[in-house]
């Protein structure tokens, strides 16, 4: 038979298993750290690559059919989620067509 655990051997033994218990749970924080980087280094990336906003947006109307609506400057908070940008002569040429300006950035007191 074997000699039974004396008290050192158990905390030594105990050390032992709180040892590695822990470089575990530092392995796992580790990782998760390394992904966390990762993913802000991505957002990051994203944002840099992202197209500048557009100057001015033309909002369509609901259908293909339908002509545009307004007129807006970019980041205007009442341009709906449809709008697309346009350079300053398409805001030209829409205005010019009928194309009502946002009463709200009024684009056509912004024009050169």
């Amino acid at each position: 038979m074997s000699d039974p655990m004396t008290r050192l051997d158990a905390l030594r033994f105990a050390r032992r298993v709180v040892a590695e218990h822990t470089a575990r749970q530092l392995a796992a924080i580790d990782q998760w750290i390394a992904d966390e980087e990762r993913r802000e280094a991505e957002q990051h990336t994203g944002r840099e690559r992202r197209p500048a906003k557009p100057a001015w947006l033309l909002e369509p109307g609901l259908n293909r059919e339908a002509p545009a609506v307004y007129v807006h400057r970019g980041g205007c908070w009442n341009a709906g989620g449809r709008s697309h940008g346009i350079d300053q002569a398409g805001v030209r040429q829409a205005l010019a067509d009928g194309v009502a300006a946002c009463p709200h950035c009024r684009p056509d007191t912004a024009l050169d």
